[in-house]
C-alpha cells in the first residue's frame, strides 16, 4: 500500500494549519509552517540527487527541524538516521560510515566534531548542511564546507515533493542506533508501517485527544522522543511542548504555565524534577496522564510524585520495539511496580529459551511479536537472527506475569545497564580500555546509583608493576566513548572469573557486588 509517516504533517497543514504543533522554547509552531519546512527540505533534497532509500543522518538537540527533516525524508522514502548528541567524534564517524548517510545535517554546537570527521566519512562534500540553534543565540558561523540550512530551504517551493519511486507502508522509515552487547552499535531499523500501528497504539495508551498538551522533553534522536511522543502527538493534532535541552525547573513550571495534560518522562529526569522542589509549588490539577519509566522505578518515586497528584502509569519498550506495554491509570495504585499490559497492537509473553510460554510467577525472558516491532538490524543479518526467531523479539529482559497477567520486570538478560535513561552496553568502554598501556583486562557492570538509577563499575586487573586512578581512566575515556559511559567506581582483581570459553563471568562479578553491598532498594 502507498502511503507514507510523511503525510502526517500533509495532513494536519491541510486540517489544522493555524493550530500550534509544537510550542518551542515558548514559541508557538503551527501545523502549516512544520509542512511548508518540511517540503522545502524535501524539494531541496530531491535537487542534491538524494534518492528513495538513501539515508538521510542528523545531529540535532531538540528543535522543530529535527520535525522537519525527518517529515521531508518520510515523505521521499528516505531512510531518517538520528545521532545521538552525546557521543564524539569516533562513535559519530562510525554510525555515519555504518549506514552509509548521503546527507549529513549538524547543529552549529557540533560544527567542530563534523569538521573532524569529515574526511574519513562517506559523506559527500556538497552534503553537509549546517542548522544554527536561533537567531537570539551567539553560535559558531556556518563553514565554508556546509550549507546553511535556513537559508537554503526559502529557496525551495512549498509544493509537496514527489518521490522519484512511490513510497511504500513496508519501507524502511528509520534507523535508531543501539549499542551494541559486543561493542559495536547496532542500527534498528522502522518501517512506516511499524510506526502506524504504534501511533495507534500510544494514541489508545492514553486516549490522546486534539485538545491535548503534551510536555516531554526526551531527546528526539531517542524511539521515545520520535516515535513514543513526537509523532503520534503530531498524527493526533495536539500541541507539544518542546525545549532545546532538559531543565528538570523549567519542566516543573512548564505544567502549570501550559497546563500540560500529558506529561512524559523517564524516571532519572522525574528524580531530578522532584530534587528541584518545584512541583511542591506549581498547579498539576490539569493532568490527566503522568506516563514514563524506562529503568528501574523506585516505588518511593511512585509515591512522591503520587503525593503531587502524578499517577506515574509505567510502561516497558525498547529501540528495538518501543511503548509495547504500559500499566493503566486504574491500576496505578493496585499494581504498584508493575510494567503493565502489552499494546492492542503488540503480543507479548514470558518464555523459556524455546519461546514456550511460561506459566504466572515464573521467570524467563520478556519476548514479543507484533506489527511495531523493528524489521532487524541494518546490515548485521547475524545480529537481527540472535534476537528475531520466527517473527518473535528477543528483548533481552527477564521478567514474570501475575494471575492476572500483569508484568514485572526482574533483570536483564544481557550485560546492558541504563544510566539516566541511556542504554550503555559495557562491551564498548571495555573495548576501548583493553588498549589502556597499564591494564591488563578491564570488565564493566551496572550498579545501583540514587541519582542516575545505575552508573558503571569498572573491575580492572592491572599489568604487572602498575598502579591507575579513576581520573586517569576518565583522561584516556575522553573523545573515545560518551561520557555518560565513563564507569564512575573502580574496582582492582587480581584475576577474573572466566568461562570455559574464555570471557569473563560478569554474572559472578554481579554476584559478589551483591554479596558485598546487598540488594538494591
Amino acid at each position: 500500500m502507498e502511503w507514507d509517516i510523511g503525510r502526517i504533517a500533509a495532513k494536519r497543514a491541510l486540517l489544522t494549519p493555524n493550530k500550534p504543533a509544537l510550542i518551542y522554547e515558548d514559541r508557538p509552531v503551527t501545523y502549516k509552517e512544520i509542512n511548508d519546512n518540511a517540503n522545502r527540505v524535501a524539494n531541496l533534497l530531491k535537487e542534491m540527487g538524494v534518492k528513495k532509500g538513501d539515508r538521510i543522518s542528523v545531529m540535532l538537540l531538540n528543535c522543530p527541524e529535527f520535525i522537519e527533516i525527518y517529515f521531508a525524508a518520510a515523505k521521499l522514502g528516505l531512510i531518517f538516521v538520528p545521532l545521538n548528541f552525546r557521543m564524539v567524534g569516533p562513535e559519530v564517524e562510525y554510525q555515519l560510515n555504518n549506514c552509509s548517510a548521503s546527507v549529513f545535517m549538524f547543529h552549529d554546537k557540533f560544527t567542530e566534531m563534523t569538521g573532524s570527521i569529515r574526511s574519513r566519512i562517506k559523506v559527500e562534500k556538497d552534503k553537509f548542511i549546517f542548522v544554527k540553534r536561533s537567531a537570539q543565540e551567539e553560535a559558531l558561523s556556518c563553514p565554508e564546507w556546509a550549507a546553511d540550512y535556513h537559508e537554503v530551504i526559502e529557496k525551495y517551493p512549498v509544493d509537496e515533493p514527489q518521490p522519484d519511486k512511490p513510497v511504500d507502508m513496508d519501507d524502511p522509515l528509520a534507523i535508531i542506533y543501539t549499542s551494541g552487547t559486543m561493542g559495536a552499535p547496532k542500527g534498528a531499523l522502522v518501517s512506516h508501517l511499524q510506526t502506524y500501528f504504534k501511533n495507534i497504539q500510544i494514541m489508545m495508551y492514553m486516549d490522546m485527544r486534539s485538545d491535548d498538551i503534551i510536555l516531554a522533553q526526551l531527546p528526539l534522536f531517542h524511539s521515545g522522543g520520535i516515535f513514543v511522543t513526537a509523532t503520534p502527538v503530531l498524527w493526533r493534532g495536539a500541541t507539544m511542548i518542546l525545549r532545546q535541552d532538559f531543565d528538570p525547573v523549567k519542566y516543573a513550571e512548564d505544567i502549570e504555565r501550559y497546563r500540560a495534560t500529558v506529561v512524559f518522562s523517564l524516571t532519572t529526569m522525574w528524580r531530578f524534577v522532584l530534587q528541584t522542589g518545584r512541583l511542591n509549588e506549581v498547579d498539576t490539577s490539569n493532568v490527566r496522564i503522568t506516563f514514563g519509566g524506562g529503568e528501574r522505578t523506585p516505588l518511593g518515586l511512585l509515591d512522591e510524585l503520587a503525593q503531587k497528584g502524578l499517577f506515574l502509569q509505567q510502561g516497558f519498550g525498547q529501540t528495538e520495539n518501543s511503548a509495547m506495554m504500559m500499566l493503566p491509570k486504574e491500576d496505578v495504585e493496585r499494581k504498584k511496580g508493575s510494567i503493565g499490559l502489552p499494546g492492542f497492537c503488540t503480543e507479548v509473553w514470558i518464555a523459556d529459551d524455546e519461546w514456550n510460554k511460561l506459566p504466572p510467577g515464573q521467570v524467563g525472558r520478556i519476548v514479543c511479536k507484533g506489527p511495531t516491532r523493528m524489521s532487524g538490524y541494518w546490515n548485521m543479518p547475524e545480529e537481527t537472527a540472535k534476537v528475531l526467531v520466527n517473527e518473535v523479539l528477543d528483548t533481552g529482559d527477564l521478567g514474570y506475569t501475575d494471575e492476572e497477567g500483569y508484568f514485572y520486570i526482574v533483570d536483564r538478560a544481557k550485560d546492558m545497564y541504563r544510566s539516566g535513561g541511556e542504554n550503555v552496553y559495557p562491551a564498548e568502554t571495555e573495548k576501548v580500555l583493553a588498549d589502556h598501556p597499564k591494564i591488563a583486562n578491564a570488565a564493566i557492570i551496572g550498579v545501583p546509583d540514587k541519582k542516575w538509577g545505575e552508573t558503571g563499575k569498572a573491575f580492572i586487573v592491572l599489568k604487572e608493576g602498575e598502579t591507575i586512578t579513576l581520573e586517569e581512566i576518565h583522561e584516556y575515556l575522553e573523545g573515545k566513548v560518551a561520557k555518560y559511559k565513563y564507569p564512575t567506581s573502580l574496582e582492582f582483581l587480581k584475576e577474573f572469573p572466566m568461562t570455559t570459553s574464555g570471557k569473563v563471568k560478569k554474572v559472578e562479578l554481579k554476584k559478589r557486588e551483591r554479596e558485598i553491598f546487598g540488594e538494591p532498594e
